[in-house]
């Protein structure tokens, strides 16, 4: 159930925008490794072991189980793309474009508007998007901000549909 050029701009490999906006100016796609290196691009083969020794993926049933214990699941995905697919049930949805700002929120604030506690910098988080770009991406934007219980979930939300089917809003 991929996406194609939904949302306009360049697509990635994965269907999803290889570009997201930060406060109005356009960031090229990064990842976890970015945040490791001061944003230099590094070639393919050192960031995947960056990356995986940095912030390991989760199954589908690592998640699962994780579920039951007190972590907080955040979907970077478009609230466009939670309408009209559905989310990952006790999910949490922070566009990737909103997720720096939101993790240096005021507690009071993040709680109003997103309906949750603001996570501390030692709680466990796990990111999801689509399949594991964007996750990506907010896994290195929580690094940077000195998150250190953070994980993605690389499958997601495809993967997810797979073995069971999504909440609706």
């Amino acid at each position: 159930m991929g996406l194609s050029g939904a949302g306009g701009g360049e697509l990635d490999g994965s269907g999803q925008p290889g570009v997201a906006a930060f406060g109005g100016a356009a960031a090229p796609r990064a990842g976890p490794a970015a945040a490791l290196t001061g944003g230099a691009s590094l070639p393919g083969p050192i960031c995947r072991s960056l990356c995986a020794a940095a912030a390991p993926d989760l199954s589908y049933q690592e998640l699962k189980d994780l579920k039951k214990a007190n972590v907080l699941h955040i979907d970077v995905r478009e609230r466009w793309e939670i309408d009209r697919f559905g989310k990952i049930p006790e999910s949490i949805n922070i566009p990737l474009g909103e997720l720096m700002e939101a993790l240096q929120m005021d507690p009071t604030e993040f709680k109003e508007q997103y309906n949750q506690k603001m996570p501390s910098k030692s709680d466990p988080v796990v990111f999801s998007c689509l399949a594991g770009t964007r996750s990506k991406q907010a896994l290195g934007f929580a690094m940077s901000l000195g998150f250190s219980r953070v994980q993605q979930y690389a499958g997601g939300f495809d993967d997810w549909v797979k073995h069971e089917p999504p909440e609706k809003k």
